[in-house]
């Protein structure tokens, strides 16, 4: 099963690794973590999403363990489907920035990338580089998509649609 849960972190430092623990104990694969630390919610907290998929009928216990360790628990299994895409980018990819890039998808609270592999056959001839992005279902995904072709176009960076699209349930 996947789990999407949103929790309310206090801002000290270690409040995140603490979250992620009984997850990470119960046997869960974390599959994603979006940390809004520049966000705070009315009460001075700070968002966070956590997507895993659990074998294990533990859900309860990890809700319960998050609630001892003063973590709030806003939200648990909205509606969720984990889409992703693979892209390739074609051109001088790690001078033109590509944290920067990354960064803008992550950003968006919406999607993110998950994987980065880059091939770079010399320091002043093209690379090449393939990226996955997840997001919360596919018209999210087509925003992310739409936001790394506005960037690669400002960075001269020619993008190959995407090589296959999966989704995990």
């Amino acid at each position: 099963m996947i789990v999407s849960m949103d929790l309310e972190l206090k801002d000290v430092p270690g409040q995140l690794v603490r979250a992620l623990i009984p997850v990470s104990e119960s046997g869960a694969n974390i599959m994603s973590v979006i940390h809004h630390h520049d966000q705070r919610t009315p009460s001075g907290a700070i968002p966070v999403q956590v997507v895993f998929q659990l074998t294990s009928g533990r859900l309860d216990e990890i809700i319960d363990n998050l609630e001892r360790n003063d973590m709030r628990v806003v939200s648990v299994n909205k509606k969720y489907r984990l889409e992703s895409v693979t892209l390739i980018l074609i051109g001088h990819i790690v001078h033109s920035g590509m944290g920067d890039t990354i960064d803008q998808i992550d950003s968006t609270g919406f999607a993110e990338v998950v994987n980065v592999s880059i091939s770079m056959p010399g320091i002043n001839e093209p690379s090449s580089a393939s990226i996955v992005i997840s997001a919360s279902d596919k018209a999210e995904l087509t925003k992310a998509v739409d936001i790394l072709k506005r960037v690669a176009a400002q960075k001269d960076l020619l993008v190959i649609e995407p090589i296959e699209i999966d989704s995990c349930r």
